[in-house]
């Protein structure tokens, strides 16, 4: 991670871990193979993080902390953008980070899937403080709540499975070009007059 430099012994050690796990997975991994990877001791990881567990729920508060970053650029957005300049933004935004901390993102994932305590805060994270923030900006657009929160569980489904796509298939331009699509399809559905389907 960038400008480390400024960063506390704690939170120097913790960028190091996530970049470790981002490359070599979660699982199999104890405090003393952490430790050798990022140059530091079980000890030290120890007195900062307490255990393997505590350790691990510190790298889940991380990569919410990457994900929330992304909440910056449809909260902050520009005023006169326009909803899909604001989406194209968004998946700009989102993109690069995921091809870097995208495997150790859909990792934790499932671990928070299996009920894993340290990923609890990602079971709480993953889902809902994003639908309240993009069905917010959908809304904006003169969108039905309702729906608008609709349409935001769709995008942020497949804006996420998309994501998925490019870490297996490494297609780039394929998955933006499906992402392109799904914000005309978006563009074309959001008419008030069409009812959210029930159910």
């Amino acid at each position: 991670m960038a400008g480390t430099s400024a960063l506390s012994g704690r939170e120097q050690l913790l960028a190091a871990v996530v970049d470790h796990l981002a490359d070599h997975s979660v699982d199999g991994q104890s405090l003393r193979s952490i430790a050798a990877a990022v140059g530091t001791s079980h000890r030290m990881l120890i007195y900062h993080f307490g255990s393997r567990e505590g350790l691990l729920a510190a790298v889940v508060g991380e990569v919410e902390r990457l994900q929330r970053e992304a909440f910056t650029v449809v909260a902050s957005s520009d005023d006169a953008a326009t909803p899909r300049e604001v989406a194209e933004r968004f998946w700009e935004h989102v993109v690069g980070p995921a091809t870097r901390y995208g495997p150790l993102f859909f990792e934790l994932s499932a671990h928070a899937m299996q009920g894993r305590a340290h990923a609890q805060a990602l079971a709480t994270g993953l889902v809902g403080p994003w639908l309240d923030v993009l069905a917010g900006e959908i809304a904006a657009g003169g969108i039905d709540a309702a729906r608008a929160r609709t349409q935001a569980r769709l995008g942020l489904a497949t804006v996420r499975g998309l994501l998925f796509d490019l870490l297996v298939t490494g297609d780039r331009t394929g998955v933006d070009d499906a992402y392109r699509l799904l914000l005309d399809l978006v563009g074309a559905a959001a008419r008030p007059d069409v009812p959210v389907p029930e159910g």
